[in-house]
């Protein structure tokens, strides 16, 4: 260890580094387990059947990798691995990203909120 380095670098500074990292990691748990708590055993139903096969102008099925719908598409990330945040899955509803399409103009911002929460509770719990 390069002691003369270490001797420049203020404890202080050491010490806020440390406490923005442990707030940003809680800051990211939160975010991707907050909206869990907020989805319905009905809505889990009703944002499973999208995802499996109602959602337009395609299922998320087609593509993703989501144990809990016992989907295995593999062309899109594989969810269960990822464990998106909620705005991630909103943005990537909304916006599209790569060969998926936006499900802006087909599926309602509530539906898209469901679905999100949905993967969030789906990819961060036992089943």
């Amino acid at each position: 260890m390069n002691w003369k380095l270490l001797k420049l670098v203020n404890p202080r500074s050491l010490r806020a580094a440390g406490l923005v990292l442990l707030a940003a990691a809680a800051t990211t748990a939160f975010a991707s387990s907050a909206w869990a708590e907020d989805i319905t055993p009905e809505q889990i139903t009703e944002a499973r059947l999208l995802f499996q096969k109602n959602a337009t102008p395609m299922p998320c099925a087609t593509c993703h990798k989501l144990a809990d719908a016992q989907t295995f598409g593999a062309i899109g990330p594989d969810l269960d691995d990822l464990q998106p945040t909620h705005d991630m899955v909103m943005a990537v509803l909304r916006d599209g990203s790569g060969p998926m399409p936006s499900f802006e103009e087909t599926l309602s911002e509530e539906t898209r909120n469901m679905i999100a929460n949905y993967v969030v509770w789906a990819t961060s719990h036992d089943h």
